[in-house]
């Protein structure tokens, strides 16, 4: 019994050890696992939290031309979204005699009458409006054409009575399109009224610029509500938080291979930075910008450039 007892032990052991040898091996041959990242650094700049209104772009003066007497329209010279200089003619209106006068001319080419009447533009602007066209009937007095004034354009903004007080008059703003574009400009008045369902009352902004833009075309009013100079400010994309909003972090480097968690609190906040109230970083601190979602409080990462 003993013969066989010793053998057995001895493969027993052989096996054991082996598989410890494996393990070892495989433990050794599993590499570092390195999370791709880019970094930045922390800057002092100046940050403004905005605040954005609602605001419909209008024309404050528009000129209509009326036809001066009865006819019927025997030329139009204007169409919608034309410029006209002062004094262009735009329509020309038969009148309702030379019409009749004019059935004379085939039997007595002696006889002819044109009756014409020129109808001019009275100021410079935008044909936003053409209400009759040729062959159309006109009585005296009939709307014929609208023309805005092009130096009449705002933007007529929206604004809560507890937010007056950052669009007084003269306050620079700026205007945000709906294709992104940014104009500049100025709040110029405010009307006397106010909005008895919304409680807001009515602002005009002129643009710092000679764009043509459509009438009834909606924007985003951006005012300054609070600006801070020298500051630590860091690309939005750095930050990241819980789930509630509540804690908000950094990975910092500490080495070139190396992140750590630190917790930030966080100031001002725009659409592409934050401002770190605390902790104090240094210029030459690295902060990963991108690659640093789900990474662990300590992390091995590779700097891409």
């Amino acid at each position: 019994m003993k013969k066989y007892f010793l053998p057995i032990i001895a493969l027993l052991c052989l096996a054991f050890s082996g598989c410890n040898s494996s393990s070892e091996y495989k433990e050794a041959s599993d590499p570092e696992v390195k999370t791709p990242v880019t970094v930045t650094t922390i800057k002092l700049s100046s940050i403004s939290e905005n605040i954005s209104l609602s605001a419909t772009s209008a024309y404050l003066k528009k000129n209509q031309v009326k036809a001066n007497i009865t006819g019927y329209i025997e030329k139009c010279l204007v169409h919608v979204g034309e410029f006209v200089q002062a004094g262009k003619p735009l329509f020309y209106i038969r009148t309702k005699e030379a019409e009749a006068l004019s059935k004379f001319h085939a039997s007595d080419t002696s006889f002819h009458v044109t009756g014409l009447i020129e109808i001019k533009a009275p100021e410079s602007g935008i044909v936003t409006e053409v209400n009759k066209y040729v062959n159309d009937y006109a009585s005296d007095g009939d709307a014929l054409a609208t023309i805005a004034q092009q130096n009449s354009f705002v933007f007529l903004m929206n604004v809560p009575f507890e937010l007056k007080k950052y669009s007084t008059v003269g306050t620079s703003c700026t205007i945000l399109l709906p294709d992104s574009s940014r104009l500049n400009g100025t709040v110029l008045s405010q009307l006397s009224t106010m909005d008895a369902v919304s409680q807001t009352q009515l602002y005009e902004v002129r643009v710092a610029s000679n764009q043509n833009l459509p009438e009834n075309l909606v924007a985003n009013v951006l005012l300054v509500k609070n600006t801070k100079h020298n500051t630590q400010v860091v690309d939005k994309t750095c930050v990241l938080s819980d789930e509630i909003m509540e804690n908000f972090w950094v990975m910092k480097l500490i080495n070139d291979s190396t992140a750590v968690k630190i917790p930030v609190k966080k100031g001002i906040s725009t659409d592409s930075e934050i401002e770190i109230l605390s902790p104090a970083f240094i210029p030459s601190d690295r902060i990963i910008y991108s690659g640093q979602y789900g990474l662990p409080d300590t992390a091995f990462v590779l700097i891409s450039k």
